[in-house]
């Protein structure tokens, strides 16, 4: 994604996050308390002004619009991030998108709509997950995207095999995070979140370990490609 498509779809979705802040703002008044935090069956259990709380989201987004930004320019292994451009580009749109998305559930619940706010967010992180499942096989190697860990960085076998395995994974465990928002069930849908984010872990830092082991072109921890 060039910087020029990037701010476009950036100030895009800055611009509809500060006009559902306005519109609740209009609506409730900026004093106004409203919950600005959930519990895993989607109770709210925290509060706060409602400018806070109609703000939070468009800042962290702006953080990681900031972060976005900024990784292309830091990236050591800058020619492998590029050639990971169509990931980076979906990777990028489907956080964004993401956040929009939770902004507007924050809003409304704050003006006293009902929305399902746990499956809803849940179900969207599912989603996020199968997206970026389906492109991180194409993601080359890298030190600030990815399955990063000490035999993935020192391998291009391991890398390309773990992000293959990792992919699949993610889509799977994306859809059945999406599966489960749909049932309404958000206790199972929070086991399912915790047992997917577990099982990614273990067998990340397992398999790229293994590959790399048997891989005769592996680099020394630590060296560069």
């Amino acid at each position: 994604m060039n910087l020029g498509s990037f701010y476009r779809l950036a100030g895009i979705v800055g611009v509809l996050m500060l006009a559902l802040a306005a519109w609740g703002l209009a609506r409730v008044g900026p004093d106004a308390t409203v919950p600005i935090h959930w519990d895993a069956a989607g109770n709210p259990n925290g509060y706060g002004p409602a400018w806070a709380g109609f703000l939070l989201v468009p800042a962290i987004t702006l953080g990681l619009v900031a972060l976005f930004a900024a990784i292309p320019r830091i990236e050591p292994r800058r020619a492998n991030l590029e050639r990971s451009g169509s990931a980076y580009r979906t990777t990028v749109v489907a956080v964004l998108v993401l956040m929009l998305g939770v902004h507007a559930v924050v809003v409304l619940a704050g003006v006293g709509i009902a929305v399902p706010v746990a499956p809803i967010i849940g179900g969207g992180v599912g989603l996020l997950f199968a997206v970026l499942g389906n492109v991180m096989a194409t993601v080359r190697s890298n030190f600030l995207v990815g399955v990063r860990t000490p035999w993935t960085l020192s391998s291009e076998l391991a890398w390309d095999r773990t992000h293959r395995l990792v992919g699949r994974m993610f889509v799977v465990g994306g859809i059945g995070m999406f599966l489960a928002s749909l049932l309404g069930n958000t206790l199972v849908l929070a086991a399912l979140i915790v047992a997917f984010m577990g099982a990614v872990l273990v067998v990340s830092l397992v398999y790229s370990y293994r590959v790399w082991r048997d891989d005769p072109d592996r680099h020394p921890i630590g060296g560069a490609s």
